[in-house]
Order: C-alpha cells, then sequence, then structure tokens
C-alpha cells in the first residue's frame, strides 16, 4: 500500500474482507437455520446468548486493533523482524486474555442467565449453548489475531479462504450435530456450540500453523514466544480503547432495541428488519475500513503520511458514492425491500416509514467507519473510541428521547420537554447521529495530528553522518 495507484489497492484489499463478512453472517444465519428446527424456545435462546456473547468477543476488538496498527506500520518502515515479534507478543497476549474471559465466564454462567433474563426452557437451552461457547472463546479469539496481522501485512485473502473453509465445516455439521442425522446424537443447541466450536478449532490451528509456517507476510516465531515488556505495554495502550469502544457499541445497540420495543411488537419487528437491510452497508464500509487501516498503518511505516491521508480520503468518497446509491434504490423500492424479510402489511409499512427516515443518511454511517479505520490504522485508537461515543451517547441515544417521547422537565430553572415524534422521532435520531458523527469524525481527521502513527522508526542517515 506504499507505492503505486490507491484506488486498485484499496479494492484488492477491501473485496475479501466484504466476503469474509458475508460468509460470517451466513455462517451465524445456518446455526439459526438448523437451531430453527428445535424450536422457538431453541431461537430465543441462541437470539438471547448472542449479545452476551459479543460483549465477551469484543475484547478481541481492542487485540485486532493493536494487531493492525502495530504490524502495519513495522511492515511499511521494512522493518518485519519487529513486525514478527509483535505477531508472538500478541499471540501471548491473545491467549493470556481468552483463557481469563473464557474461565470466568464458565465460573459466572449462571448469574450471568439470570442477568440477561432467561427463564424456565429457554435457560436451560441457553445454559446448553453458552457453556459450550465459553470454551471456544480462545481459538475464536486466536483466528481474530491471525487474520488481524494477515491484513496488517497486507494479505486479506488468506483469512477469507479459511474463514470459507470453517463456515462450510461449521454449515456441515450443524445437521448433524443439531438434529442428530446420521448416527449423531441429537444435541438440539449444545450440538449448535459443538458445531461452532469444532470450526473455530480447526481455524485457529490452522491459522496459527500458517503464522509458524511464515510464508504470508509476517511470522510466528517461536523464540519469541517470551516476554517483551515493552511491546506488551505498547499493544494494551492500543488495544484498550478498542475494547472499551465494543462494549460501550454492545450496551448502545441494547438500550436503542429497548427504546423501539417500548412502542410495541410491530414498529420492533420493522426495526429488526430494517438493520438486516442496513447491514449489507455495514458489511461493505466495515471492510473498507479494514483495509484503510492497513493503508494509514504502512504509509505511516514508510514516513508517507500524506499518503496516508489519500487514502483514507479515497476510501471515504468511494464509500460514500456507494453507499449514497444503495440508500437511493431503498428510498426508491422501500417496500419490495421489506419483503425481502417479512409479508405482513403492517411490519412491512412500519418498515417503509424507517427506510424513509434512514436511508438518505446510509452513507454518513458507512463514512464514519472508514474514517476510524483511518485512525485505527494510525494507532489513534481513543479517537475512533471517542467518535463511537459521540455517535451513539452523545447524540443518537439522547436525540432518541428527546424526539420520540412525550415529557418535560426543568434543568437549573429551563424547562425542557420531548417533541413526542413517536417511533419515527427514533429513526430521526439515528440519521442525526450518523450525519453529525461523520462531519465531526472528517473534520478531526483533517486536523492531521494521527500523522505520528505508534512505532518508533530508526533515524534516516545524510550525507556525512
Amino acid at each position: 500500500m506504499t507505492t503505486g495507484a490507491i484506488t486498485p489497492k484499496l479494492v484488492s484489499l477491501a473485496w475479501p474482507l466484504v466476503a469474509g463478512n458475508l460468509l460470517q453472517t451466513f455462517y451465524n444465519l445456518a446455526d439459526m437455520f438448523w437451531v430453527g428446527r428445535v424450536g422457538p424456545k431453541a431461537v430465543a435462546a441462541v437470539s438471547l446468548m448472542f449479545p452476551t456473547a459479543w460483549m465477551f468477543v469484543s475484547v478481541a476488538m481492542g487485540l485486532t486493533a493493536a494487531s493492525v496498527a502495530l504490524v502495519s506500520q513495522h511492515v511499511g518502515a521494512g522493518d518485519d523482524r519487529k513486525a514478527d515479534n509483535v505477531v508472538a507478543q500478541i499471540t501471548m497476549l491473545t491467549v493470556a486474555v481468552a483463557l481469563a474471559l473464557s474461565a470466568f465466564g464458565y465460573v459466572f454462567r449462571h448469574p450471568l442467565l439470570d442477568l440477561v433474563g432467561a427463564q424456565g426452557q429457554v435457560y436451560a437451552f441457553s445454559l446448553q449453548y453458552i457453556e459450550v461457547l465459553f470454551v471456544s472463546i480462545p481459538f475464536t479469539f486466536l483466528f481474530f489475531v491471525f487474520r488481524a496481522v494477515l491484513r496488517g501485512a497486507g494479505d486479506t485473502r488468506t483469512a477469507m479462504w479459511l474463514m470459507m473453509l470453517s463456515a462450510g465445516v461449521n454449515v456441515v455439521l450443524d445437521p448433524f450435530f443439531i438434529l442428530g442425522w446420521w448416527e449423531f446424537p441429537a444435541w438440539g443447541v449444545r450440538g449448535a456450540a459443538v458445531a461452532t466450536l469444532i470450526s473455530r478449532v480447526l481455524a485457529a490451528v490452522i491459522g496459527v500453523a500458517l503464522l509458524v509456517k511464515g510464508d504470508w507476510g509476517v511470522q510466528l516465531r517461536l523464540a519469541d514466544l517470551r516476554p517483551d515488556w515493552p511491546v506488551l505495554k505498547q499493544l494494551v495502550d492500543v488495544g484498550y480503547p478498542g475494547t472499551i469502544d465494543g462494549l460501550a457499541r454492545s450496551f448502545a445497540a441494547v438500550a436503542m432495541a429497548a427504546l423501539v420495543a417500548r412502542f410495541g411488537p410491530i414498529p420492533t419487528a420493522a426495526y429488526g428488519v430494517g438493520l438486516r437491510l442496513m447491514s449489507v452497508s455495514w458489511t461493505v464500509s466495515g471492510a473498507v475500513g479494514q483495509a484503510t487501516a492497513t493503508g494509514v498503518g504502512q504509509n505511516l511505516g514508510a514516513d508517507t503520511p500524506d499518503r496516508a491521508a489519500e487514502v483514507t480520503w479515497k476510501a471515504t468518497g468511494g464509500t460514500l458514492a456507494v453507499l449514497f446509491g444503495a440508500g437511493a434504490l431503498m428510498v426508491a423500492f422501500p417496500d419490495e425491500a421489506m419483503r425481502v424479510f417479512i409479508a405482513d402489511p403492517a411490519v412491512v409499512a412500519a418498515g417503509v416509514d424507517f427506510l424513509r427516515i434512514i436511508a438518505p443518511f446510509l452513507a454518513f454511517f458507512g463514512g464514519l467507519m472508514v474514517v476510524q479505520g483511518g485512525f485505527r490504522g494510525a494507532g489513534d485508537t481513543r479517537t475512533a473510541m471517542a467518535l463511537s461515543f459521540l455517535s451513539r451517547w452523545v447524540l443518537r441515544i439522547p436525540a432518541a428521547l428527546v424526539l420520540a417521547y412525550s415529557w418535560s422537565i426543568s434543568a437549573f430553572g429551563v424547562p425542557l420537554a420531548g417533541w413526542a415524534w413517536g417511533v419515527e422521532g427514533l429513526w430521526w435520531a439515528w440519521s442525526f447521529s450518523a450525519v453529525g458523527s461523520f462531519v465531526v469524525g472528517a473534520a478531526w481527521f483533517s486536523l492531521g495530528r494521527w500523522r505520528e502513527g505508534v512505532v518508533e522508526k530508526e533515524p534516516t542517515a545524510t550525507p556525512g553522518d
């Protein structure tokens, strides 16, 4: 990413990431499809465990952000040996953190289920699922880091093929373990978790083996598997804002869903379908943001910050153009878009209102994700975290409370009141937060305070030294 035309290289980096994200979506849909054959309570259990599992997985977001920032900047600086050392340190840190989280989750699995409100048969199914899922955490984290370090080195295709293998194994095993095909026992919900565990163990083992072999840009050297405390400290310093970011996003999603649920099942169903449609844009913009992080990191390592900025602006511009087009299609054909997922007339009508308010601003959601990728590639994960907080907790949630509900209070002698727009006020809050946070993010990035990077470089010799 440090030489040549930027746009083709961005596309080359981004499309395997898009494919990998789509594979992950397919992975989740396959689990839900087969679990649905067990019964609605089994589906409820798996659905209930998703945000719980996400809270644990969000810790890995910080590890991957730190991996990409440090590896890409060392690779860009031409110091592959330091990049390899980062791979060893992040592997040790990942195993330690994952084992601690896995043990914590397993020990406190019953209080966690009580906390999320699981009851009766749903509680029993949830317990069967989450017990196995906690065992899979170390393997999940290892695969995340494998993808991240290869991405930092500029290779996004190897992880895509491995993701395809893992998803394929999961999809094939699901009916055997869940429904008891052939000679296998019908484990139901536990079977879904076991299939996931096997597929993740396979991906993690192959990923580590590929890193040890070292033919893909970076190498896991066994001799480096001893603590390098300055590097470990740097990884934690760069990574912890990403973890906080992930947790904040999880809690914001739960809070927004609770606000929507107050208006009843029809708007809630429309909201769920609308989010699925929006997730297509997040798949694209998230992948472009990840590719942007690699481009920014490598160019900062190569001491070409202007080119790093150019990578971000071109990626942002391309994403805005694509998503403005996607948003226009949703505005033009909202009824048809909703009916892909559901046929209920009341839900479709509520979903049409959702799309007509949010779709014109779809591009700004994606644009912010790309700009955040630029910050993460520079190692400025605190700013990326701050932008997530701004979007969700400073703009979206307060705006939702003001626009959607009827209330009045007096604060410091100033009368305040909600506007009572109903559920449409929630949709406008989403749109307002998207535009506001994107404008702030783009302006913040243009200040250029991210240009120093996070890795120290050797001084360049000049004639006469």
